[in-house]
C-alpha cells in the first residue's frame, strides 16, 4: 500500500507571504510550489495507474466468477434433465414391477414353492423310495407325496406357461431400472462439477472484492495526493498573478520615472535655448541637450 503524503515537504502560502515578500523571494517560493506540484502529480498519475491496474484485476475476477456461474448453470440444467429422465424411467420400471407383481397374483405365482424347488422335494422323495426299506404304510405315504408333489409341479408349470411374456416383462423392467441408475449417476456426477463450479464463483468473487477494496484504498491515495498537487497549482497561479502585479507597478514606476526624466530635461533644454537666444556661449554638451529635446 502506498504510504501516506509527507505533509513536510508541502509548500505553504499566505496572504502575508503575497503581500509582503519581496519579488525575489516569491520567485524562489513559486518555484517550490512547482516542483512540489510537480512531485505530487507524478504521485497522483502513479496511484491512478496501480488503481487502474487493481480495477483491471477486478474485472478479470468477476468476468472469471460469470464464467463459473454460466458453467454452473449450464450443469445444473443438465441435472435438472438427467433427473427427469430417471424419475421418468424409474416410474416406468415401477409400473413394469408392479404389472408382474399382478400378473403373479392372478397366477397366485406368488404363493407356493417354485418349480426349482419342487424338482429338488421330489427328488429327494425318490431316492429315500429307492434307498430305504420301508413299511407298507410308509411307502404308500411316501408315494402319495411324491403324487402330490408331481400335481403341484405340473400346476405350476401350467401357470408358468400361461404367463405368458412373464420374464420378459420383469427383464424390461430390470433394464428400464438399470437405465434409471445411469441417469442417477449422471445427476450425482453433473451436480458434483456443478458444485465445484459454483465454490470457484464464490472464491473469485470474494478474491474480486478484495482487489476492489484495495482498488479503492489506492483511489483514495491519488485523490489525496491529487488535491494536494491542485492546492500547490492554485497557489502557484496567485504568486504567478503576484509576480505580474509586481512586474506591472515596476514597469509603471519606469514609465514615471522617464516622463520624469523627460520633463526635466525639457525645462533643461529650454532654459539653455533661452540662454542661447540672448547670446550666451554653449558648450558641446549644451549643444547636444538641444539637439536632443528638438531645439536644433
Amino acid at each position: 500500500m502506498a504510504e501516506s503524503i509527507d505533509e513536510s515537504k508541502n509548500v505553504e502560502l499566505t496572504d502575508d507571504d503575497l503581500e509582503n515578500k519581496s519579488k525575489g523571494q516569491l520567485i524562489k517560493l513559486a518555484g517550490q510550489l512547482r516542483d512540489r506540484r510537480n512531485e505530487l502529480n507524478q504521485m497522483a498519475s502513479e496511484r491512478a495507474s496501480k488503481r487502474d491496474e487493481l480495477n483491471a484485476k477486478t474485472r478479470e475476477k468477476v468476468d472469471e466468477a460469470q464464467e463459473h456461474r454460466e458453467k454452473r448453470d449450464e450443469l445444473n440444467e443438465q441435472v435438472q434433465e438427467h433427473k427427469e429422465k430417471r424419475n421418468e424411467l424409474n416410474a416406468e420400471a415401477n409400473e413394469l414391477f408392479d404389472k408382474v407383481d399382478d400378473l403373479k397374483d392372478d397366477l397366485e405365482l406368488n404363493e407356493g414353492k417354485s418349480v426349482d424347488k419342487l424338482k429338488e422335494e421330489i427328488e429327494e422323495l425318490e431316492f429315500k423310495q429307492q434307498t430305504e426299506v420301508l413299511s407298507t404304510e410308509d411307502e404308500r405315504e411316501l408315494i402319495e407325496k411324491i403324487e402330490d408333489k408331481r400335481e403341484k409341479l405340473s400346476d405350476r408349470k401350467e401357470k408358468l406357461d400361461q404367463g405368458g411374456d412373464l420374464e420378459e416383462i420383469k427383464e424390461e423392467a430390470q433394464e428400464v431400472r438399470a437405465e434409471a441408475s445411469k441417469h442417477h449417476q449422471k445427476v450425482t456426477e453433473l451436480a458434483d462439477k456443478a458444485q465445484e463450479h459454483h465454490n470457484q464463483m464464490i472464491e473469485a468473487y470474494r478474491e474480486a472484492d478484495d482487489i476492489r477494496d484495495e482498488a479503492d484504498e489506492w483511489h483514495e491515495k491519488f485523490v489525496d495526493a491529487q488535491e494536494a498537487a491542485d492546492r500547490h497549482h492554485e497557489d502557484f497561479v496567485r504568486v504567478q498573478k503576484r509576480l505580474r502585479e509586481l512586474d506591472k507597478e515596476e514597469e509603471e514606476e519606469r514609465k514615471g520615472d522617464r516622463a520624469e526624466e523627460r520633463e526635466a530635461a525639457k525645462e533643461e533644454a529650454e532654459e539653455i535655448y533661452q540662454k542661447f537666444k540672448e547670446g550666451e556661449t554653449l558648450d558641446t554638451e549644451d549643444l547636444m541637450k538641444l539637439q536632443k529635446a528638438g531645439k536644433l
